[in-house]
């Protein structure tokens, strides 16, 4: 292993419990269940997909579930681009937003 991918296994390893895997689940079924419920109310509850708020969506709920059903990839891209942090700080923001 690299150093870059050792200093991420670091960072990621409070994430790794399951509270956090509960937690992403979770959070990421009740996103996609208010969508496919009513689409045009929770667009308008979190402010409308527009082209930066429609992919991140879609990246968050993929990683929450990648990250929750415990896949660990081995590469340094993959584990990037499905980290906890991010996925679980951009469904929180949803929830926020979507709450308020």
């Amino acid at each position: 292993m690299n150093k870059w991918t050792e200093n991420l296994d670091r960072l990621h390893k409070p994430f790794d419990i399951a509270f956090f895997r509960t937690l992403s689940l979770l959070l990421g079924l009740y996103h996609v269940g208010l969508l496919m419920w009513d689409p045009i109310q929770y667009a308008d509850s979190i402010g409308g997909f527009n082209v930066m708020i429609a992919p991140l969506f879609i990246w968050a709920v993929c990683a929450s579930v990648v990250f929750s059903i415990g896949f660990k990839p081995k590469p340094l891209f993959w584990k990037l681009l499905f980290s906890p942090i991010v996925s679980l700080g951009l469904l929180s923001y949803f929830s926020v937003i979507h709450l308020t």
